[in-house]
């Protein structure tokens, strides 16, 4: 091999991860599908788990924990309430949601080139979401703190196939419970220009994260478009309670959006069969949306799941297996037929570190979010440890994973182009096509390219350091933070955001760290 050789093979790595930062300002804002979505279950099948949610929904009923105003707005639109329980007559849910709650929406971003459409036929890529953990090379496993929370939006904004900013990217822990979310949501709108998530933890925080968005983008602007975006988790098996319900609430009436997501553990918190774990799922997501139409009749709405397997030994939680890939597929496609965007899906592993275990899991989990449909996708890059923590390395390597989903949802070019056939009547037997006028059109844009993975000879990775797959992402991920610039904000209302939020801070007692 020459000494030329090994320049151009070495340098090809090195061109792409120089030209990521660029390739972020010019991405696609949101992927568009052509491919059709996978189904594993037939329309009897379908119908009957619908029915079945039905049932569940006017016999077991959903509880509603502490939220006295729940009750009283579900008995509003003819739910039988009994004590705390909320019973829905049959098709109750589905005729609320199918009435108003709108197929697709827009969430705005700050650079408005960055907003993005959820719903189909369109697939939005967001990072991981909640870990109190975080995790690199040098440091180790550790408490998160804001300086990795803004760190993890910094790389969100240089990252061309994540489309969203995300919400908790990691908890962190160095800040008071009571004003943290001040900072994480003043980081989404400082260091960072994609669309981004709300606090839910309290309805007052909820609140909070709407009165920011009024201050950022206007109130007015606010009140005609959909600026921001919450997650509200179900307490499974059917239970809601104030602070989920009590956020979507804030969220509604302001006509923002909410993703209602029931948080399976099958076995655990639901059947260990995947058309049960789906029926509960669909029960307990519709009596969720059902509760914003009532608040506000057309606020977005995403449908969520998240189903996950587990050890029967251990109890543990565990991802990349079929059986979380069955309700996956099964729950996009009851989203379809109630006529609302789905969420789910994700880079999923148990793993504590970047590995095997990690790298298998996560494409096991990542390849049915793609196929089933999905229109939303959480957890799309940085997960570890079941979720428990953030991890760097394997944030790049996700991101380098989704990057694929842009050429996948394509599905095949029957274009004349893609059909190729004057290339194979103008090349004889026993040919090859290195050097056909198709295949010099085509060649830079022919196939996915990774920026993370090694394709060089043995030599030639030995003579680049030897280095394996978390050095390599080690390597990026820092580079990319020393080359961060931030977006631009103008500055008199970046002024006018911190002067509030010192206001609110300064309302609270000092309750420490």
């Amino acid at each position: 091999m020459t000494d030329s050789t090994r320049s151009r093979r070495s340098g090809g790595r090195a061109a792409r991860q120089a030209a990521r930062t660029s390739k972020a300002m010019d991405q696609v804002p949101f992927l568009t599908r052509s491919l059709s979505p996978v189904e594993v279950v037939s329309e009897e099948g379908l119908a009957l788990i619908e029915q079945n949610a039905d049932r569940l929904l006017a016999e077991v009923g959903i509880e509603i924990d502490n939220y006295p105003e729940a009750l009283e707005i579900y008995a509003s639109a003819g739910a039988e309430v009994d004590g705390h329980r909320v019973r829905f007559p049959t098709g109750m849910c589905r005729e609320i949601i199918q009435a108003s709650a709108p197929r697709t929406f827009t969430q705005v971003a700050r650079n408005p080139k960055n907003s993005v459409v959820i719903g189909d036929p369109h697939l939005v890529l967001a990072p991981a979401y909640g870990s109190p953990f975080v995790r690199d090379l040098d440091r180790g496993r550790r408490y998160a703190t804001i300086e990795d929370f803004r760190n993890f939006a910094k790389l969100t904004h240089m990252t061309g196939s994540l489309h969203h900013g995300g919400g908790t990217l990691c908890e962190p822990v160095d800040l008071p419970v009571e004003t943290r979310h001040y900072d994480m949501v003043y980081s989404h709108m400082r260091y960072h220009d994609k669309p981004f998530m709300g606090s839910v933890t309290n309805p007052d925080r909820a609140r909070d994260t709407v009165d920011m968005c009024r201050v950022l983008f206007g109130e007015e602007f606010v009140e005609e478009n959909t600026v921001v975006l919450a997650l509200c988790n179900a307490n499974s098996p059917m239970s809601w309670d104030y602070a989920m319900l009590g956020s979507a609430k804030e969220y509604a009436q302001a006509n923002q959006a909410t993703l209602l997501t029931p948080f399976i553990l099958a076995g655990a918190m639901a059947p260990v069969t995947a058309a049960g774990a789906a029926t509960q799922t669909l029960a307990e997501a519709m009596a969720g949306m059902t509760f914003t139409q009532i608040v506000r009749p057309g606020a977005p709405v995403i449908f969520g799941s998240f189903a996950s397997s587990m050890s029967m030994q251990t109890g543990a939680p565990t991802f990349g297996t079929p059986e979380p890939a069955m309700v996956l597929y099964t729950v996009a496609a009851l989203a379809r037929r109630l006529g609302v965007p789905v969420r789910s899906g994700g880079n999923f592993t148990a793993s504590k570190t970047l590995d095997a275990q990690a790298a298998y899991e996560s494409a096991m989990s990542f390849l049915p979010t793609v196929q089933a449909g999905v229109n939303f996708v959480l957890h799309a890059a940085g997960w570890l440890e079941g979720g428990l923590t953030m991890g760097y390395e394997k944030f790049i390597f996700d991101a380098d994973q989704a990057s694929m989903a842009e050429t996948w949802v394509q599905g095949v070019d029957l274009s004349e182009t893609g059909q190729a056939l004057d290339a194979m009547l103008t090349n004889g037997p026993g040919q090859h096509f290195l050097g056909s006028a198709h295949t010099l059109a085509n060649f830079e844009t022919a196939f996915w390219r990774s920026e993370q993975a090694d394709n060089n000879s043995f030599e030639q990775w030995l003579e680049d350091g030897g280095k394996d797959s978390g050095t390599r992402a080690h390597e990026t991920w820092t580079k990319m933070l020393a080359e961060y610039e931030a977006p631009h904000l103008d500055e008199a209302k970046d002024e006018e955001l911190r002067e509030w939020i010192d206001r609110k801070k300064a309302s609270f007692p000092d309750s420490g760290v």
